[in-house]
């Protein structure tokens, strides 16, 4: 146990190194399609406007190299699986690592939140572009004190089967990625899961009892997951904070085994693949744009820890299923399918709306078979909070079969 803690410590201090040079986003270097800002407005330009500060120049600066670009909102929304209320600031870091003409927009977000209610989370996530998009390096570290609901396994669990499961949780993922043909990028990661003293509440059944599931669900128990990744990334977005048209397909195969500390050894695969569809060809300083969202995640051993199989809310940004408690549908393999449409209102682009709509599935324990399909819906609101790295204030309120919620967030979801 020491030395797993020290194992722990040592990998959690790395994205410090790395700090410096984290982000996200996606262009290519070839053909890149620029976000035309000139007759644009922002939250910061209608601050200027109101307040009139004493500034040296009232131009706004193009994108360039080793500028960051800085978003913040502050606000209370509701937690996901029955959290309650909570106070959330979300903080995303823009810039480019290279020429912006030949180089991805990188960022890094830094999203904590607490509630009164037990839960607790710190999660930074980065994507990084260096100089001409040769090397990607992704990642996502998280420490989270995080009660919530779950239901058991498949798709046609009752809303009675609700049950409160607590548990502590590091995450630690990175992932470096090479350029080995325009758009396309090839690496490895290493993905370390770890879920402590994992409980339920004193009058619910234990977890292994309710859910029928025998790996990770033992009382108290800790589960430790940690294993490499092999990755293929195709992306011809160039801002992945709000993307122009063009595509993207990820592919991740995570193998775990004792031999890196987990306690048990098992593997899945994590299929990712959006579309974003210009309704407008040539207008780049006015959204009117569908997209397109779907993934697959499957494990593919019996020896995956109940709370590392796969559910929705879970994938790699925890942003799918929008109207559907996170957690809510939980399996051995799980596919998802989202569209929403998204469209500027006024012509400066400082208010915009989505009309989103999403489908989940999960397999059964017993057959293996996508019986059940579960629909969510809603809408949203956008509000241009920085032109230059055009990030939006996005706040969703989705629906479906007796659940409602709304969201607030930098960025869209997909």
């Amino acid at each position: 146990m020491i030395i797993r803690l020290k194992f722990l410590l040592s990998m959690l201090l790395f994205p410090v190194a790395l700090l410096a040079q984290d982000s996200n986003a996606v262009v290519s270097t070839f053909k890149q399609v620029q976000y035309d800002t000139v007759g644009q407005k922002d939250l910061i330009d209608v601050f200027k406007l109101v307040f009139k500060p004493k500034t040296r120049s009232s131009s706004r600066v193009e994108p360039q190299e080793g500028k960051v670009y800085f978003s913040f909102l502050p606000t209370a929304s509701t937690l996901p699986s029955g959290g309650g209320k909570m106070f959330v600031t979300s903080t995303t870091a823009s810039f480019y690592m290279g020429n912006d003409k030949t180089t991805n927009l990188s960022n890094i977000s830094f999203t904590p939140y607490f509630n009164f209610n037990g839960r607790f989370g710190l999660p930074l996530r980065s994507s990084v572009w260096l100089n001409d998009n040769k090397w990607y390096i992704a990642g996502d570290t998280r420490f989270l004190v995080y009660p919530q609901d779950t239901w058991g396994l498949g798709g046609n669990t009752p809303e009675n089967a609700r049950m409160r499961v607590d548990y502590k949780y590091i995450r630690f993922y990175q992932s470096l990625l090479r350029r080995i043909k325009p758009y396309l990028f090839a690496g490895i990661g290493y993905n370390l899961d770890y879920h402590m003293r994992i409980v339920t509440n004193k009058q619910d059944p234990e977890l292994g009892d309710a859910s029928g599931y025998q790996f990770g669900t033992a009382y108290g128990q800790n589960s430790f997951s940690s294993g490499v990744t092999l990755n293929l990334l195709y992306d011809t977005r160039n801002n992945s904070i709000n993307p122009l048209p063009g595509c993207y397909a990820n592919l991740v195969y995570r193998y775990n085994s004792e031999v890196f500390g987990s306690n048990r050894s098992w593997s899945s695969v994590y299929a990712d693949i959006r579309k974003y569809i210009s309704l407008s060809p040539g207008n780049t300083s006015r959204q009117n744009t569908l997209a397109l969202w779907s993934y697959f995640w499957t494990t593919m051993d019996r020896g995956t820890p109940y709370l590392s199989l796969p559910a929705v809310g879970w994938d790699f940004y925890n942003n799918s299923g929008r109207g559907i408690e996170q957690n809510r549908y939980r399996g051995q393999a799980l596919w998802y399918s989202e569209a929403e449409y998204r469209r500027s209102i006024t012509r400066n682009g400082l208010l915009g709306f989505v009309l989103f709509a999403n489908v989940t599935t999960v397999n059964e324990p017993d057959t293996r078979q996508f019986n059940y399909f579960h629909p969510a819906g809603g809408g949203g609101l956008r509000i241009k909070f920085n032109k230059t790295s055009n990030t939006n204030i996005a706040i969703d309120y989705g629906m479906s079969k007796g659940f409602s919620s709304i969201r607030f967030g930098l960025g869209e979801a997909f």
